[in-house]
C-alpha cells in the first residue's frame, strides 16, 4: 500500500510493476509511476500520470507497458461515483503535477473565492461557568 494525496492521502494498492499486471474490471483511480533511482532510493516513486476509469481492464489495453519500467497503483474509492473519482484525480494532479497529464490544477486558495466572514463560531471559546469546586 502507498498513500497518495494531501494530508493523510488515499490508500492506494501497489505500486505494482505495470508489465504483466492484470487489471480488474472495476472502477478506480489510478496513478502510473516510475522509480527515479531504483538502487539508491528503492521506496521512492515519481508520479507521471493520474486518471480514473470505469473499467481498469479496458484502460490497460491502450498501454505499451513493455517499453518502460512503469508501476501502477490503484484506489477503488469505496462508494465513489465518477464525479468523486474525478475530484480525487484533480487533487492528485494538483499535488504531484504529473508531466503526462494534459490538464494541470493549482492548489492555491484565494480569499475572493469564499470571502472573509465573521460568525460567532469563529471566535475563541468562552464560558461563564465558575470552575471552583462545588459551584456549577
Amino acid at each position: 500500500m502507498i498513500r497518495l494525496g494531501s494530508l493523510a492521502g488515499y490508500p492506494f494498492e501497489g505500486p505494482r510493476l505495470l508489465a504483466g499486471w492484470t487489471a480488474p474490471a472495476r472502477a478506480a483511480v489510478y496513478a502510473v509511476m516510475y522509480q527515479p533511482d531504483r538502487v539508491a532510493e528503492p521506496q521512492e516513486y515519481g508520479v507521471v500520470y493520474v486518471a480514473h476509469s470505469d473499467d481498469l481492464s479496458a484502460w490497460l489495453g491502450r498501454v505499451d507497458n513493455d517499453r518502460f519500467r512503469l508501476y501502477i497503483c490503484t484506489y477503488e474509492a469505496p462508494g465513489a461515483k465518477r464525479p468523486h473519482r474525478e475530484q480525487i484525480v484533480r487533487e492528485l494532479v494538483a499535488v504531484y503535477r504529473p508531466g503526462c497529464n494534459a490538464d494541470q490544477y493549482d492548489q492555491a486558495w484565494k480569499d475572493e473565492w469564499i470571502g472573509e466572514y465573521q460568525a460567532p463560531t469563529t471566535g475563541p471559546l468562552t464560558t461563564d461557568r465558575d470552575p471552583s469546586p462545588g459551584r456549577g
